[in-house]
């Protein structure tokens, strides 16, 4: 029902989780005109309902919002009145999902992973952590990794306390260097010279980093697969070693290259093959 759909979006929206309707099927509604294919210019990202602030919800992931206001607008209110569902972008709410798809998943998760809050699902669990990563799917046999710039289904607040992210669960989308593309080329940076502080910790300095590398994905014409791994590759060549970037910076690189087409699944190959190629 509609208003069930709608109580529970602006209950999980009140405690800081961004929500979404979804369709049957368990699909964001599609973009609206204007948008179509990023036609409006813009990117997706995780805190307004679309790249061009456009007042439907479109984008998919992107569209998910906290804001009261937005989700009970005459703009959502067909998508609400054909919503099969409630979705949220565990990213934008500081989480990470392992979703685990079939019994074996499962029993492998509860002897390699650190317990923490677990939802039922239809065929399997999610696994819920504390703390966001870039999301990939098919990491292993029947597991998934859901949190920055990917929505799961709304199934309940489960069972269980929840835990911190583990680093177990970050190495599940780091490539084995042997699956690094041949064309790679291996470069060794030096470690900081000096105290070892880090010179990069000027927010000016990171931040105009990271809009000079959006810039340079977006102004991209030809050879886009490229221009995303030698700029994410710059990009953690400059500031990969002292630990300034941050969940949200890598989620901007990776908006920006899909707002030029790129799939989820290559940005996170290519930043796997940087840091493999770094030595990371």
């Amino acid at each position: 029902m509609t208003a069930t759909h709608l109580h529970t979006a602006l209950h999980l929206a009140a405690t800081g989780v961004p929500v979404l309707p979804l369709r049957a099927g368990k699909v964001p509604f599609g973009n609206c005109r204007p948008c179509t294919r990023n036609a409006c210019g813009g990117r997706p990202n995780m805190k307004t309902p679309g790249p061009c602030a456009c007042p439907q919800p479109c984008h998919g992931w992107a569209a998910a919002t906290t804001a009261p206001t937005a989700l009970r607008s005459p703009q959502w209110a067909r998508a609400w009145r054909e919503a099969a569902a409630v979705a949220y972008h565990p990213g934008g709410a500081g989480l990470t999902i392992v979703d685990l798809d079939n019994a074996d998943a499962i029993a492998w998760a509860r002897k390699a992973l650190p317990t923490t809050q677990t939802v039922a699902t239809t065929r399997g669990e999610h696994w819920i952590y504390r703390g966001t990563m870039p999301s990939a799917n098919g990491v292993r046999p029947g597991v998934d990794i859901k949190s920055l710039m990917a929505y799961a289904r709304w199934l309940g607040p489960g069972t269980g306390t929840m835990s911190d992210l583990p680093d177990v669960v970050r190495a599940l989308i780091v490539k084995e260097p042997g699956t690094v593309r041949a064309t790679t080329r291996t470069i060794t940076v030096p470690a900081p010279a000096g105290s070892g502080e880090c010179r990069h910790r000027a927010p000016a300095f990171l931040e105009r980093g990271i809009t000079m590398a959006e810039q340079r994905i977006t102004e991209a014409h030809s050879g886009v697969h490229a221009t995303v791994y030698r700029t994410f590759l710059a990009v953690l060549s400059t500031h990969g070693r002292c630990g300034c970037l941050t969940d949200a910076h890598i989620a901007r690189l990776f908006a920006a290259a899909q707002a030029k087409g790129e799939s989820p699944r290559h940005c996170i190959d290519a930043w796997a093959n940087a840091r493999t190629a770094l030595g990371m």
